[in-house]
């Protein structure tokens, strides 16, 4: 046998390396709406401690916003259906000057398609949603005289609208006490486990029956902001996190002691209990 049959292959070599050691460590991706993984068929949380949470959220945010720049409902309009795949920061870079010469649908459509995709280039599926944002526009000048309707029905007919879209604009604009599920929404409530869904529609009606009525109107920015800032994809920020001592997921990080922000938090509930 010559020499460098004797040799292993690189795919040979590869296998040995790994057998006499410990399988490598598979991590858990966090749910997604491509990737729910496995789903609960219920919620974890008793009613009184999905209170708890979401008091929680309100004493540390009583006032939450949304982080997209708008002028009035239909900017807010066309900026959230300019949000998706896109980040926040991106849209209201992208939309600084749009707004400025174009903050109605007709003076929108006046600008033309060319022009809009040239403003907001630097987002993603750029020439997608500017053809969006004029066919859009134009059914709000048709059907309803230029005004963003108040009605999930209608908005979910203009072109580039689905019900996330629609939610927010309800519940930034008009104030209804809609839940939008974006992509953290729909992980914070299948990875804490208090309203698990396959679908973001899942995720959205066991939202609804898990929200205390007195938070409904701000429970979608609190979980927004929580799934984007605490509660992230890759790696929770446990030590960070309001709700710690309340969140029963299995990939919360075990400390020896409740988080300090969690512990002020809760106190500054007993103390406006107990004034």
């Amino acid at each position: 046998m010559s020499e460098a049959k004797s040799q292993p292959n690189a795919k040979s070599a590869k296998r040995a390396a790994k057998r006499p050691g410990k399988p490598a460590k598979i991590l858990k991706k966090a749910p997604s709406v491509d990737n729910p993984g496995r789903v609960l068929k219920r919620s974890r949380y008793s009613k009184a401690e999905a209170y708890a949470i979401f008091e929680r959220f309100h004493a540390d945010n009583p006032e939450p916003e949304g982080e997209l720049d708008y002028i009035n409902a239909y900017t807010l309009l066309v900026a959230v259906l300019l949000s998706a795949q896109a980040t926040d920061v991106g849209v209201n870079r992208a939309t600084k000057h749009l707004f400025q010469i174009a903050d109605t649908p007709e003076k929108m459509v006046a600008l033309g398609e060319d022009r809009v995709r040239e403003e907001i280039r630097t987002i993603g599926l750029f020439k997608t949603k500017a053809k969006n944002v004029i066919l859009m526009s134009e059914q709000l000048i048709r059907d309803h005289g230029g005004e963003v309707p108040e009605n999930r029905e209608a908005l979910e007919k203009l072109p580039g609208v689905g019900r996330k879209t629609a939610n927010v604009v309800l519940n930034i604009f008009f104030g209804h006490p809609t839940i939008a599920v974006d992509t953290h929404l729909f992980r914070l409530g299948n990875r804490i486990g208090i309203a698990p869904g396959k679908t973001p529609l899942d995720v959205e009606k066991a939202m609804e029956k898990a929200v205390p009525v007195e938070f409904s109107l701000h429970a979608h920015h609190w979980l927004i902001l929580h799934g984007r800032y605490i509660c992230k994809a890759r790696k929770p920020e446990c030590k960070r996190c309001v709700i710690y001592d309340l969140c029963k997921s299995p990939e919360k990080e075990k400390f020896d002691a409740i988080p300090d922000i969690a512990v002020r938090t809760k106190a500054l509930i007993l103390k406006d209990t107990a004034a």
